[in-house]
């Protein structure tokens, strides 16, 4: 570990800053790295959304925004302990893509926090820009992994076609997790781990390298792909002070946000992880001698996420989750205000839940993919077995429950987790917390354990990973 300066008992004593860069916030935290407990967070809103009036189904936010964000969350942070912070990891959101100047990365002339250099906007994960029809006339890469609108290297295609002359403004890509880390040491070429490369599309996670042969023959800019380390390195060190930060101090590579959520909540290789927010997730870690080859074996709903040291996690992971239930809410809501009726969504919410308690089940029948899947995007929802008897809201509410998590089932069944060896569910994220009808039904569908409270958080698992990395 050549970056550490002073003795281990120094850095066990100190504390880790574990940042996560979201698409809608950003959050900080100070991880004790002698008890791996978090010591103190934050949170901020980044507020970095752009406008589209492009008609292309762009999906921008401002780099600078969200780098101003970045450094208000880190400096409401207790000043005297980042004085004692002994490494700085990173995560954030996957698939999008930053552009920018190696010459002009930021500027630290505060002397305390650096501002945004020369860059693009950021183009998020979720750009609708490339149709299905553009992602058809790419080169088939050399992956497990599809590419999909939003993946780094679909939209840097959709520029060579649409905008060559943008890419001509820029020398450096990568996603604003890996912009950050370039910012801190001053790195004169973007890296990135192949959590992050993978989900750009066009990466060989087995072989741990770009398609650079495939893309070269459809005339790709390789020079702005980033250099691939290992996910868990350290890369460099601070160029200055930071907010209190020491100069000099490690910066582990940046990691994908999933990754790190599923680390920071998992607590034995036999736990599968089910988080449900936006959207909801299942996850659980292959076996050591998994590859990506084996994958035809499984479900074709399931993807392999590359995890650390080479292993890989298996992945459900469906549009409609707590969206779908705010949906619903949003659609009450709208129905009673055309009626002439005023009621609060958050106090509405409760109510169902209210109703769909003391209704313990019900006949309905409701598929809820309004969003369709990414395996299967024309399956949109369907309500069916609809009687006299199950129209009351307890019936709806808790028929809409047990969908979402039926439809989770459907992807990763309960009989795939008992024959990977899966003991124990740990189920996370605000929608599963909030709800205890969606609580009640995972215990209905899944025949293990679940014991929940240890809520995913990408930051906490950026600083744990280099924690457990000492």
């Amino acid at each position: 570990e050549g970056w550490l300066d002073g003795s281990t008992a120094a850095f066990m004593s100190g504390f880790i800053l574990g940042v996560d860069v979201g698409t809608t916030s950003v959050k900080a935290v100070l991880l004790a790295a002698d008890s791996r407990t978090v010591a103190a967070s934050q949170a901020l809103p980044t507020a970095a959304d752009i406008s589209d009036n492009s008609g292309i189904k762009a999906k921008e936010q401002d780099a600078g925004r969200i780098i101003a964000a970045l450094n208000r969350c880190v400096s409401q942070l207790p000043r005297d302990k980042l004085q004692h912070v002994s490494r700085i990891g990173l995560s954030g959101q996957m698939h999008g893509v930053l552009f920018w100047k190696t010459k002009n990365v930021c500027d630290w002339s505060n002397e305390d926090f650096f501002t945004a250099g020369d860059t693009s906007q950021l183009i998020t994960w979720q750009d609708g820009r490339c149709s299905r029809d553009f992602l058809s006339t790419l080169p088939k890469p050399d992956s497990h992994l599809s590419v999909a609108t939003g993946f780094g290297c679909a939209t840097i295609f959709w520029y060579m076609k649409h905008r060559p002359e943008f890419l001509e403004e820029f020398t450096v890509a990568g996603t604003i997790q890996d912009y950050v880390v370039s910012m801190l040491c001053g790195l004169e070429r973007c890296v990135m781990t192949p959590q992050n490369a993978a989900s750009w599309g066009f990466f060989n996670t087995a072989a741990n390298r770009w398609n650079d042969d495939i893309l070269r023959a459809a005339g790709f800019p390789l020079h702005l792909l980033p250099r691939c380390v290992p996910s868990g390195d350290l890369v460099g060190q601070t160029r200055s002070a930071w907010l209190g930060v020491p100069a000099g101090t490690p910066v582990g590579a940046a990691l994908g946000d999933f990754q790190c959520s599923v680390y920071s909540c998992i607590r034995a290789p036999t736990d599968a992880v089910l988080n449900i927010s936006t959207s909801a997730q299942l996850t659980f870690s292959m076996p050591a001698d998994f590859t990506p080859s084996d994958s035809a074996k499984l479900e074709p709903s399931i993807s392999y996420f590359p995890y650390f040291n080479a292993s890989y996690l298996a992945v459900a992971a469906t549009l409609n989750g707590g969206n779908v239930l705010a949906t619903f809410v949003e659609t009450l809501t709208s129905w009673m205000g055309e009626l002439g009726a005023e009621l609060g969504g958050s106090c509405l919410y409760e109510k169902l839940i209210r109703c769909a308690l003391i209704q313990e089940t019900s006949d309905l029948m409701v598929s809820p993919t309004l969003l369709g899947e990414r395996h299967n995007p024309l399956c949109l929802g369907q309500v069916t077995n609809i009687s006299t008897s199950n129209l009351s809201l307890g019936h709806v509410f808790r028929a809409l429950c047990r969908g979402v998590i039926n439809n989770i089932s459907s992807m990763m069944p309960a009989e795939l987790l008992l024959q990977v060896g899966v003991c124990r569910i740990v189920g996370s994220g605000s929608a599963l917390a909030r709800n205890e009808v969606l609580r009640q039904e995972v215990e209905r569908v899944f025949p293990l354990q679940v014991v929940y409270g240890h809520n995913a958080d990408s930051a906490v698992g950026a600083a744990m990973v280099l924690c457990d990395r000492l």
